[in-house]
């Protein structure tokens, strides 16, 4: 008579499961994993990218606008000494900020016209995916600053 009660057992317990739904799906949850991992590690790798480009970006644009500031104050009193100052100021501002996100920066003093001053940075940014090569580009530029006594042009 047990025998008939452990089968009767065994019948309810495969109902109940057929009844949840869940009586063919015993392996599912596991290829899920298997199928889905790749995709939320790619997705998570690529938020890290996206704001490490994003921060290195706003570092090299905070530089640039930084050396030009310098650049457009010292351009009118120190003639050829201002692209020396200018680099000095966009060097401290990447060194402080963010010296490994803006990699081997290409820093170059603008003179597009005679009173007129700028920086341009063109700099590589780290990759958590092998192979791929991203880099950024920041420009800032505006007249020179001249100090005039009143009535002077």
């Amino acid at each position: 008579m047990t025998g008939l009660f452990v089968g009767v057992g065994r019948w309810a317990r495969r109902r109940a499961r057929a009844a949840r739904g869940d009586a063919g799906d015993s392996g599912m949850t596991a290829i899920e994993f298997v199928l889905l991992t790749p995709v939320l590690f790619f997705m998570i790798f690529a938020t890290v990218q996206f704001a490490l480009y994003f921060f290195a970006d706003h570092v090299a644009q905070a530089a640039a606008q930084a050396g030009a500031r310098k650049a457009r104050a010292t351009a009118d009193e120190q003639p050829g000494a201002w692209r020396g100052e200018a680099r000095d100021v966009v060097d401290d501002y990447i060194r402080q900020l963010g010296p490994q996100l803006v990699l081997s920066p290409d820093v170059t003093m603008l003179q597009p016209e005679r009173n007129t001053v700028g920086v341009e940075i063109t700099a590589r940014v780290p990759t958590v995916f092998p192979g791929l090569d991203l880099t950024v580009h920041a420009q800032s530029s505006g007249p020179v600053e001249r100090f005039v006594k009143e009535g002077e042009n």
